[in-house]
């Protein structure tokens, strides 16, 4: 059993279907042809039985006379039969088994112990019904009832007899052995009509999924994720066709971003690092001639190098951020969080990085759920963007009310066809590029504050400047932290 299921597991997907559509229908087939033979093997049958009992009259006083004397004389053989125009068989069985025919019976019915009971009279009901054979062998559908004799005073019953009544079953079972074969090669054809239709059925309706494997398998072969699968109408496989370009076209978005970002970061790295290498060479060239440098330059060259390394530091920083996979609106670490107290704590490095600027903050009390270290590095991102690119003593307001944070600068501004672009990556402003930074600050801001549901946007100030506006859903305020430490501790 094992073999044959693994054996069919192994054929193709449309010959399975055709084995299933065609043991269907031979089941089908099988189960109505198996009733339709019974229903007219009993119809048959029933209408035999209603023929026996019609026969089953009872018979006049001479005639039972007639036969039983013949009986006691031992005259009534074949001879006494006639030309036997009747297909009845009609007999007289007495208790010990002797019978007596009729003159006008077909035949002679071999008497079995059943029939000698109904003379005897212990059988229980009316009679006895069953199937037997005549003295040619031939099968007869016989009933045995006890012999009535109709007479002056009315039918009355003649004791340790009974009459056996009969009737040929041949014709019977020819129709019946006609309508099987009949039934068989129906079945047959149909079962092998099924199957085949079966099989052009699956093959229609799994050429679009030939065609879907053909695509995947072109997919997988050459990488190609221009593919494309006609889908025409609502049905199941063309709802997979869609999804199978759906997902072609996102993975060759992903692709194309993921190649984008490795040349820009390419682009972006070669920069720092060339002029860190340049700036080494300098320092080992004078070591290895014994040359020094004088010392304010040699001040400057690693004052160079530093920031170059912090700047590399940061860009691999940023690009690690931006390489964590998308975990979508709140990640699997959003946390229910204070944003006052997060845009308070970045305000403080802030501060630490320009010191020379005026910062103010009216900070009202607003949660919402999101990662609190994405979310702090985004404020302070936007702080930091503010703080580069704010004059010496010039000042920012930061504000926070109903779930908006806006950070206002008084800088240059940006221009207006340069706001479109300050979210790509590595994107940066052509007045900005002497300035440390490495175009990622302001993407990293925008994926955070996507992930968390909100928006965030940049736009010209009145009076100078440029404005950073982030905007997130609010979450339920959690309950406060009870103070269990005991009083006077």
């Amino acid at each position: 059993m094992n073999r044959v299921i693994k054996r069919y597991r192994s054929l193709p997907l449309r010959s399975r279907l055709a084995l299933l559509v065609a043991a269907a229908v031979a089941f089908a087939v099988a189960a109505v042809s198996v009733t339709c033979w019974f229903i007219v093997h009993g119809k048959l049958f029933a209408a035999i039985d209603g023929d026996l009992r019609a026969a089953n009259s009872p018979v006049g006083a001479s005639t039972i006379t007639r036969v039983l004397t013949d009986c006691a004389q031992n005259t009534s053989d074949q001879s006494d039969l006639g030309p036997q125009p009747s297909t009845y068989y009609m007999q007289v069985v007495k208790s010990d088994g002797t019978l007596c025919v009729f003159s006008f019976s077909a035949g002679t019915v071999k008497v079995v112990d059943a029939d000698e009971d109904v003379a005897k009279g212990t059988t229980r009901g009316m009679g006895m019904r069953r199937d037997g054979v005549d003295s040619d062998g031939n099968p007869v559908r016989v009933l045995t009832l006890p012999l009535i004799a109709d007479s002056r005073t009315g039918p009355a019953l003649v004791e340790d007899h009974a009459l056996l009544v009969a009737l040929p079953l041949k014709d019977t079972e020819k129709t019946l052995n006609d309508l099987a074969l009949i039934l068989l090669l129906v079945s047959g054809i149909g079962v092998i009509g099924a199957g085949a239709a079966g099989l052009a059925v699956a093959r229609a309706g799994l050429r679009p999924v030939d065609t879907l494997t053909e695509a995947v398998e072109h997919v997988a072969r050459t990488e190609d994720l221009t593919i494309r699968i006609p889908a025409e109408g609502d049905d199941e496989i063309a709802r997979l066709s869609r999804s199978f370009n759906s997902m072609t076209s996102a993975l060759a978005s992903s692709r194309d971003l993921q190649q984008q970002l490795i040349a820009d970061a390419g682009h972006e790295l070669r920069t720092p690092l060339t002029s860190l290498r340049t700036n080494i060479e300098l320092l080992v060239r004078s070591e290895e001639t014994k040359r020094a440098i004088p010392p304010e330059h040699r001040k400057a060259l690693l004052a160079s190098v530093t920031a170059q390394m912090t700047e590399l530091a940061a860009l691999i920083g940023d690009l690690q951020e931006l390489s964590r996979p998308d975990s979508g609106q709140h990640g699997d670490k959003a946390e229910v969080v204070a944003m006052h107290d997060i845009a308070e704590t970045a305000l403080d490095r802030a501060r630490l990085r320009g010191p020379e600027l005026t910062i103010t903050a009216d900070l009202k009390p607003w949660y919402v759920r999101a990662e609190p270290a994405a979310l702090e590095r985004a404020i302070v991102n936007i702080l930091d963007n503010a703080v580069k690119f704010s004059p010496n003593g010039g000042a920012i307001d930061v504000g926070l009310d109903g779930g908006v944070l806006t950070v206002r600068d008084h800088g240059p501004g940006i221009a207006a066809d340069e706001l479109p672009h300050v979210f790509d990556r590595f994107w940066r402003s052509p007045s900005a590029r002497a300035l440390p930074g490495s175009g990622l600050g302001l993407s990293i801001v925008a994926r955070t504050v996507q992930q968390s549901g909100g928006e965030v946007t940049l736009s010209p100030a009145e009076g100078g400047g440029t404005v950073a506006t982030m905007r997130l859903p609010g979450a339920p305020t959690p309950p406060p932290t009870t103070d269990l430490t005991p009083s006077g501790v």
